[in-house]
C-alpha cells in the first residue's frame, strides 16, 4: 500500500520567531539556524529534544535565505543573503557546539534548494538566485570544498529538498512564477519526475528520494497548508497543516517529520510535527459464515 495515513500536531514553538532559514536532521534531534524576522539578519541557533527548542552556539555569519542539513551534532550551512551580500558563498559546518567557516561555494546565492548525507562532510545545493535570474548550478560539498556538478534542467529559486547528495529531489519553487516541477538526482545527473499537484515556492521539504513530504509553501496570493506525500512514482495530497505558511526550516522523515517557523505571512515560532501512520487501510479474507444468507 503505496501511500499513508499521517497527520500534524503542534510541537515546541522556537525561541525566537523567524523565516527564510535552515533545518537539520529528525524530528527529536532537530537544528534550526539563521533567518529573519526582516530586515535583521539572525545567526541564532536552536537544537530541539522532540519537546522544545534551546539556544546554542551562533553561525559566524548572520544571514537568512540560507540552506543547510546533516545532523544535530554534524550540520552544514551555506548561501543566504548576509548583511554585506545579497549572493552569500561562505558556508559553516557544526559540531554540535559551534560553528567553523570552511571553503566557500563557487557561486554564491540564496534561496537555493539543499540535500545532504548524514553529517557535514557531504552535501547538495541547486538552484536559487545569483544576480539577474534563478539559477540551475548545482554543487556538491566532499567535506572540504565545492565541486559544479550537472545542472537542473529547470532554473529555479525558491525551490524545497530532499534526499542525500547521491540521490535527492528538487521539488518545485520558482521558475520564474510558481512551479510544480520536480526533478529527481542519481549521483550524476537530474531527470524531471511527475510534477507536483499543486505549483509553490518555498515549501517544507523532507524525506527521501523515494518517500518525501512537500507542504505549505507560497502560492499567490496567499501560503498554502497542502501536504503532498511523493512515494517515488506520483503525488498524493494528504493531510493539511494546522497554519498556512511558508519560507520555514524542515527536517525528518515521512514518518516523523518538522515544519519549523516560516512566514504567516509574518515570522512565526510555530512548529508542527508530522506523524505518518499505517498503511492506508484494506480488506482482507476472513472466516465465512456457517450459513449463506443475504
Amino acid at each position: 500500500y503505496e501511500n499513508t495515513a499521517g497527520a500534524w500536531s503542534r510541537g515546541g514553538s522556537l525561541n525566537t520567531a523567524r523565516s527564510s532559514f535552515a533545518g537539520a536532521e529528525t524530528q527529536t534531534a532537530a537544528l534550526a539556524f539563521g533567518g529573519s524576522p526582516p530586515p535583521t539578519k539572525l545567526a541564532i541557533t536552536e537544537s530541539y529534544d522532540g519537546t522544545s527548542w534551546t539556544e546554542v552556539g551562533d553561525l559566524n555569519t548572520a544571514r537568512d535565505y540560507i540552506v543547510g542539513s546533516g545532523t544535530q551534532t554534524s550540520a552544514i550551512g551555506a548561501a543566504g543573503s548576509s548583511a554585506g551580500s545579497t549572493y552569500e558563498a561562505k558556508t559553516e559546518t557544526y559540531n554540535g557546539t559551534s560553528w567553523t567557516e570552511v571553503a566557500d561555494l563557487n557561486t554564491g546565492r540564496y534561496n537555493t534548494g539543499g540535500a545532504a548525507g548524514t553529517d557535514n562532510t557531504a552535501a547538495l545545493v541547486f538552484g536559487g538566485y545569483i544576480p539577474g535570474n534563478e539559477t540551475v548550478n548545482t554543487e556538491l560539498w566532499n567535506g572540504s570544498a565545492w565541486t559544479e556538478v550537472a545542472n537542473l534542467n529547470t532554473e529555479r529559486g525558491y525551490n524545497a529538498g530532499a534526499g542525500t547528495e547521491t540521490s535527492a529531489l528538487s521539488i518545485g519553487g520558482d521558475a520564474p512564477g510558481n512551479t510544480a516541477v520536480v526533478e529527481s538526482w542519481n549521483g550524476s545527473a537530474w531527470t524531471e519526475v511527475n510534477d507536483l499537484n499543486t505549483a509553490r515556492a518555498s515549501a517544507f521539504g523532507f524525506g527521501t528520494q523515494t518517500s518525501a513530504l512537500a507542504a505549505g509553501g507560497n502560492n499567490p496570493p496567499a501560503r498554502a497548508v497542502i501536504t503532498e506525500e511523493w512515494n517515488g512514482t506520483s503525488w498524493v495530497e494528504v493531510a493539511d497543516l494546522a497554519t498556512a505558511r511558508a519560507f520555514g526550516a524542515s527536517a525528518g522523515t515521512t514518518s516523523a517529520g518538522l515544519a519549523i517557523g516560516g512566514s504567516v505571512p509574518a515570522a512565526t515560532a510555530a512548529t508542527e510535527e508530522w506523524n505518518g501512520g499505517l498503511p492506508v487501510g484494506a480488506w482482507s479474507t476472513g472466516g465465512a459464515l456457517n450459513t449463506a444468507r443475504k
